[in-house]
């Protein structure tokens, strides 16, 4: 189950409200995905009207979860609009047969599937097709870097009232790129976008009044950003660099297992 702490404001409907684990349909809470805690635990998943980040450690779940929920909402498993229908290899967990999306009364015109690990693929076959793109706006994306292709593409495709999901996008991105997608989503959320977003990155997280839902061991809860590993982390290591380094290249020390 997860705990909320904040209840979205009365007439701030969304395309997806939340997404229910059909847990009757399970085939087998000991066997991958369903035996992820985040999983396992999983009831009701709600979501905010304008951006919910999922947070965790490698192997929590994050990218399963995500990958699900697009899968769910009718979008490619490696990415893309819902016309997008191809595989380079089929990879996805069959955890989407068991999701249920509660959705709003509005509809969303549009959305995309974005992942940085397999957005390669997904340039490929933008190429293969001239309509397809004529709606990414022209772009070449093979003739870019990764970053510069990656927010091309959100600058180009990502239109108002749409639906949009976001696996790991600081993979693909700098620090300032990521402060740049950023500003794109805070723009687009303007416009009435719904975002959801895996992510590490303490930038991102950010993001003012979303949703962050951390996933663990202990399954998933909601947590406020200061409570957030990244960000904790990421301030204790700026503010103390040299003694940070020092504790952690000590011949005793033990890194923490991710």
């Amino acid at each position: 189950m997860v705990s909320t702490k904040r209840t979205p404001k009365a007439g701030m409907d969304t395309f997806i409200r939340s997404v229910e684990l059909l847990r009757d349909k399970v085939p087998d809470f000991e066997r991958y995905p369903f035996n992820i805690p985040a999983v396992r635990h999983l009831s009701t998943l709600q979501l905010h009207p304008k951006v919910t980040f999922l947070v965790g450690e490698n192997g929590s779940g994050k990218s399963t979860l995500i990958e699900a929920i697009a899968v769910a909402a009718g979008f490619n498993a490696e990415g893309g609009s819902r016309n997008f229908n191809f595989a380079t290899r089929r990879s996805e967990s069959e955890l989407h047969q068991c999701l249920r999306m509660v959705r709003g009364v509005r509809r969303p015109r549009t959305g995309y599937f974005l992942r940085a690990e397999s957005f390669f693929n997904v340039a490929s076959e933008i190429e293969k097709n001239s309509d397809a793109m004529a709606g990414h706006g022209g772009v070449h994306h093979h003739e870019m870097s990764h970053g510069e292709a990656f927010l091309a593409l959100v600058q180009h495709r990502f239109w108002a009232k749409g639906l949009y999901m976001l696996d790991e996008p600081e993979a693909a991105l700098s620090p300032q790129r990521q402060l740049a997608l950023l500003k794109m989503v805070h723009d687009l959320v303007q416009q009435d976008c719904q975002f959801v977003i895996s992510t590490h990155s303490p930038l991102l997280l950010a993001f003012p009044q979303a949703k962050i839902l951390h996933l663990s061991e202990k399954g998933m809860v909601e947590v406020q950003y200061e409570d957030t590993e990244h960000f904790a982390l990421t301030r204790d290591f700026l503010l103390n660099r040299e003694g940070y380094l020092k504790r952690l290249f000590a011949p005793d020390h033990q890194p923490a297992e991710g």
